[in-house]
């Protein structure tokens, strides 16, 4: 277990700012008309940067509570899931689904204004070959939101699911342990929230400001996943030689991976909503459906690879759900994040579905001037 450390620096001092104030009155002092001209031109363009920068954090009062705090910190708990689905095409088409057991990770989050930082590692894991490892930034704004993640599984897949062709009974291959598989995912999502001034994500999903009136919105992104996975399928034959015995059957040659990894590219639109039932609570859910550009390479164990030479267009998902209890110092709450990522090729699909279950419970401090008494 590897102990991280945050380290924040903030620049104080009133004889600092007085001497850097006097520097500068000097400065434009003895500074000719022209450099003076070009100073005020910069300012303009500061302050013309700094109104669109603010412009992403407007919001109506009314309906939203705005964060009265600088930073924030919180400890979470998450329950990550990552679920594999291989299936080949026909009249006697067989499928295969791979999935790890659920296990607990935790980890420090440490938020700045937009940003919210954190890593997560898996309790009582020991073993540095079969570990997992899971990264997210998100940026959050009232307009615009970007998340960011991260994830390296280890080989604890099991065997959840097998269909093997037309009276074939394969259910002594469920919960079997196979290890000759491994997956990553790395990508990121990026959307607009058209009613940014009186709905608000952040509040639902990264406790920043606090929804007091019900209120939904319509939203728009683009994203990108790279998703690989490594597969022996000499080893899956041998799992089902062993349980199946006389009985065995051979895998079809489009299950036979010993790689494959594609690209996703995205543009997605959905709705989202806010419902405030009591003081200080609200469930938060959204909904988003993508149109997805898939660019794939794999290799298989076959003359023919007709099934793994694809580029092709589906439909991808992306749901978010959550409950969240906010006094604007502390909070808690559960939420769920569900991807789910879809191929279909005439000889040949797979499904990616993956997210997580999170915990936490958070607080804020550094309290904004505007709201010190």
């Amino acid at each position: 277990m590897r102990n991280e450390s945050w380290i924040s620096f903030r620049c104080v001092g009133r004889l600092t700012r007085a001497l850097l104030l006097s520097f500068i009155i000097c400065h434009l002092s003895f500074t000719p008309a022209w450099a003076q001209t070009d100073t005020i031109k910069h300012r303009h363009k500061m302050t013309a940067v700094r109104r669109t920068v603010r412009g992403f954090d407007r919001l109506n009062d009314a309906f939203i509570e705005p964060q009265h705090y600088i930073f924030t910190v919180m400890l979470q708990a998450t329950h990550a899931y990552d679920i594999f689905t291989l299936r080949s095409a026909g009249r006697d088409a067989q499928s295969v689904t791979f999935a790890p057991d659920m296990k607990l990770k935790v980890g420090p989050y440490l938020g700045w204004k937009w940003f919210f930082l954190g890593y997560t590692f898996e309790l009582g894991n020991v073993n540095l070959k079969r570990i997992k490892q899971q990264l997210d930034l998100s940026i959050y704004s009232s307009q615009v939101g970007i998340d960011v993640f991260f994830r390296r599984t280890g080989n604890d897949y099991k065997l959840r699911d097998a269909r093997l062709g037309t009276n074939v009974d394969a259910s002594v291959l469920e919960g079997q342990a196979f290890d000759g598989i491994k997956a990553s995912i790395t990508g990121f999502n990026a959307y607009y929230i058209f009613n940014h001034g009186r709905f608000s994500y952040p509040a639902a999903f990264s406790q920043s400001t606090q929804q007091k009136v019900s209120c939904g919105s319509w939203m728009a992104g683009l994203g990108y996943t790279k998703n690989s996975l490594d597969v022996d399928h000499e080893r899956l034959q041998q799992l089902i030689d062993d349980k199946l015995g006389a009985n065995t059957v051979p895998l079809d040659s489009g299950l036979m991976f010993r790689h494959v990894s594609y690209n996703d590219f995205n543009v997605s639109a959905g709705y989202a909503y806010n419902w405030v039932f009591a003081h200080n609570w609200l469930f938060g859910a959204s909904g988003q459906l993508a149109l997805a550009y898939k660019k794939s390479e794999g290799d298989v164990v076959s003359t023919s690879a007709e099934g793994f030479g694809f580029e092709n267009v589906n439909l991808d998902g992306i749901g978010r759900f959550g409950l969240v209890y906010n006094n604007m110092r502390w909070y808690t709450g559960i939420s769920v994040i569900v991807n789910t990522n879809n191929y279909h090729k005439s000889r040949f699909r797979t499904n990616n579905t993956f997210g997580s279950m999170n915990l936490y419970m958070g607080y804020n401090f550094g309290l904004k001037k505007k709201y010190r008494k």
